[in-house]
Order: structure tokens, then sequence, then C-alpha cells
């Protein structure tokens, strides 16, 4: 039987500093919220994109808290963010960012955008 190695959650704090970045994928508008620890690690993100349907809105909500468990669990941010990068899905193409020309998928863009701001 596997053993069990659970971490301890690390909680943000009641009020806590937050940046919140606005990008453009293929002409589909979003803003990405990260929510800071302390010591200013990323330990929550949220996404909303303009004008999406509920189905990958309600996407998008699931992968925001499950990235952001992993975060207070204890993952890596670069590793976290390796997860991500490369997946596939519309919209792609052409982002409103000069460091991330290009991206994959919402969840591609995110994790590089993540990764370069805040990765060690």
């Amino acid at each position: 039987m596997p053993t069990s190695t659970a971490t301890r959650r690390e909680v943000l704090p009641q009020t806590r500093r937050s940046l919140t970045h606005k990008f453009a994928i293929n002409g589909h508008e979003g803003y990405l919220t990260i929510g800071l620890f302390e010591d200013g690690r990323p330990g929550e993100i949220f996404i909303k994109m303009s004008k999406e349907g509920s189905t990958l809105s309600g996407l998008i909500q699931g992968f925001c808290r499950a990235f952001s468990l992993c975060l207070q669990h204890g993952l890596p941010l670069h590793d976290a963010c390796d997860r991500f990068k490369g997946m596939r899905f519309e919209p792609m193409g052409g982002t409103s960012n000069p460091d991330i020309p290009e991206c994959s998928s919402i969840l591609d863009y995110v994790a590089r955008y993540l990764d370069r701001e805040h990765g060690n």
C-alpha cells in the first residue's frame, strides 16, 4: 500500500498583495491576477477571459484552482509552469506581449508568463 507524503498547505494571508496582467491571444483579451504570499511568491492565480463561453471559462477556473493549490502545497512555480507549457488549444497564435509573441493556448501563455516574471 503506498504511503502518503501529504504536505501542509501554506495559506495566503486574508489581505494580500496581487498583480494583474492584461493580455490578448489572437484578439481574445484576458486578465491574469496573481495573488502573492507575504514574501512576494505567487500563491494563487485567477484568469478572466472576455467573451468566452461558459465551458472554457469553467475549465480555466478549474485550472486556476488546481494550479493555486499546487503552489500552496509546495510545488515550485517553475515545475508547475513546466507542466502547462506547450499545451495546445484555441485560442492560440499571436499575443499582445512582445516577450511572448506567440503561444499555443491560454495555459501555455500563462505558464510562460509566470515562469518569466516570477520564476527563479
